[in-house]
């Protein structure tokens, strides 16, 4: 079965946040079920990395959008890439979605409308003469306009919009219609519109043969008023339709802590010697004070959702308790700014490095006995399942993917509200378990011992694209 995979992230050439890494693992654990195909914008960072990209096909100019060619590469295992070339939209400095200063492009609708465009002509066979997809599987709003293509097109080819963060919906002013070569009798409430402005993960859920998202809770929570961004009665739609399914992520092998090459000494459950050298290796790294108290760590985008303003105003209390944070990640310059006054004021219990680096996030869950994630909502969430394989008891908000993928007080401890005494509640829990030493080793064993292979993943999706692809 021929699939195409249509995605603006993943880890082996750029990353922002979980779809890079999702992006990256995915399609891997799919190969023994598909003939998987990755599509990504020719971002300059892609373009550096890949050895040799061959041009399989031509995109002419089409309403605002320029021209642009197709290129087939392929990642070093050999998965195939099409890679979509167009310098003027995607050669920047910056990320995928904004300039160094974390202000998004001006002209993200037709970046993402260019790239969604060509998506749906490669999978219809118009680009590639030596290739056509059975299915294509989009995901987040940037590739969400591809079901609207296929649609306006007259195709009927069977396809997948994976939700991975509701909030982030691609909104832009009606006058994008026009540059995107949207049809305007698209544009109502049925379509494309949404409180006057075109949102292109709209277009995906009303398009789309089906919808995904990254875990059960979080398919169930988006069709409530709570979650639902002002989407939930069109997702209630699908769901009662049996046409939304939530499929939880997994991560990949190399989130082993006996075998992982980036930290300062490899370990294994019960190993505790071996975690303690990762902890005072990381103490070491941030300038921390020598200390016998518990580690909490954080690896996170730095925003709102994620909670990090809860964390700040637990930071004093989880101190005076003897406890040290250890913080890595980027995001909303305020918060950056607030975690590095944070730091300056307690420079011995407080380590803060802006910015994101694989190995010290790595060093991090091994080092530390707990990792904070007090998310307002989490589609998913990975940072729990890599601190549990490396023996760091999540401390999560029960919602969305933590909900399902932490056992309170037996792999982590769940707290019931985003607010701050319900979230320190859960903090002097595992205070008390950090205390009773039989508890604590139960408790990070299990954590050690859980599995969140993307084999499970793999297995569900495989089936959802035969049952598509047979209707």
């Amino acid at each position: 079965m021929r699939v195409l995979f249509v995605t603006t992230e993943m880890d082996d050439f750029v990353r922002v946040g979980g779809l890079g890494a999702v992006s990256a693992a995915l399609p891997r654990a799919l190969r023994p079920f598909a003939d998987i195909r990755i599509m990504l914008p020719g971002y300059r960072d892609i373009i550096e990395q890949l050895t040799h990209i061959q041009i399989v096909g031509r995109c002419p100019a089409f309403a605002e959008m320029p021209a642009c060619s197709l290129g087939r590469a392929a990642t070093k295992d050999g998965l195939p890439v099409y890679v979509l070339l167009c310098s003027q939209l995607y050669d920047r400095p910056g990320n995928p979605y904004g300039d160094e200063s974390g202000r998004d492009w001006p002209d993200n609708d037709i970046r993402f409308a260019r790239f969604a465009s060509a998506a749906a002509e490669l999978a219809m066979g118009k680009l590639d003469k030596n290739w056509a997809a059975d299915l294509i599987h989009a995901n987040d709003w940037q590739a969400s306009l591809v079901p609207a293509y296929l649609a306006w097109r007259g195709s009927k080819l069977p396809s997948i919009l994976t939700i991975h963060n509701l909030a982030y919906q691609g909104l832009f002013p009606k006058d994008s219609l026009r540059r995107i070569g949207a049809p305007e009798s698209a544009f109502h409430i049925d379509g494309v519109e949404f409180y006057d402005q075109v949102s292109f993960l709209k277009a995906g859920i009303v398009y789309a043969s089906h919808l995904t998202t990254v875990s059960g809770t979080y398919a169930r929570e988006i069709t409530t008023t709570e979650f639902g961004c002002g989407l939930e009665g069109l997702l209630r739609l699908r769901s009662d339709a049996s046409e939304l399914t939530g499929i939880l992520n997994g991560i990949d092998e190399s989130w082993d802590p006996r075998s992982c090459a980036q930290l300062a000494q490899q370990f294994g459950a019960g190993d505790w010697v071996g975690k303690k050298a990762n902890a005072d290796y990381v103490r070491k790294q941030f300038g921390l004070a020598v200390s016998r108290g518990p580690m909490f760590g954080i690896v996170a985008r730095l925003v709102h959702q994620k909670g990090i303003d809860l964390v700040l105003a637990a930071a004093d209390e989880i101190i005076d308790a003897g406890g040290q944070i250890v913080v890595t990640g980027s995001g909303e310059p305020a918060l950056e700014l607030a975690l590095i006054d944070a730091h300056r004021r307690r420079p011995d219990a407080i380590g803060v490095a802006i910015g994101f680096n694989d190995a010290q996030a790595r060093r991090i869950f091994a080092g530390s006995d707990f990792t904070l994630m007090p998310s307002r909502f989490e589609p998913c969430g990975l940072s729990q399942m890599y601190a549990q394989r490396f023996g760091s008891l999540p401390i999560g908000h029960q919602t969305g993917g933590l909900a399902e993928t932490i056992s309170d007080g037996e792999t982590g401890f769940l707290f019931s509200k985003p607010s701050h005494e319900s979230f320190l509640g859960g903090v002097r829990r595992a205070f008390e378990a950090f205390m009773a030493q039989d508890q604590l080793d139960t408790m990070r064993r299990s954590a050690m011992g859980r599995s969140f292979s993307w084999s499970i993943s793999a297995g569900s999706y495989s089936a959802l694209y035969r049952k598509l692809a047979s209707v």
